[in-house]
């Protein structure tokens, strides 16, 4: 199992696209469109969990770069989350830094 990250997202693009267009290279196990926790819009981007690993880079390597409902997607995978809540601040931004 894998998670993907697909940046630069269209506003309108809803959790059926993304699905249509990963469930071409696998078996895709969810979709999550990230939205703003006070308004509730989109933020553009969205996390991709699909069953296999080869599933995942094979439609990394494919979409990264294409277009997708009008806008070019970024499509790698998902880094994890920092998980340690007593990090350093230094350690916080540079985790921050290096997000997508």
């Amino acid at each position: 199992m894998q998670n993907i990250f697909v940046g630069n997202l269209a506003v309108d693009t809803s959790e059926q696209i993304l699905r249509t267009a990963f469930e071409v290279f696998g078996q895709v196990l969810t979709v999550k469109l990230v939205t703003d926790r006070n308004s509730g819009l989109p933020r553009g981007f969205a996390f991709i969990e699909m069953s296999s690993d080869a599933e995942a880079q094979a439609a990394i390597a494919a979409l990264n770069g294409t277009l997708l409902h009008g806008r070019m997607v970024r499509v790698n995978a998902a880094r994890p989350k920092l998980k340690d809540s007593n990090a350093s601040a230094p350690e916080m931004r540079r985790h921050r830094e290096h997000r997508y």
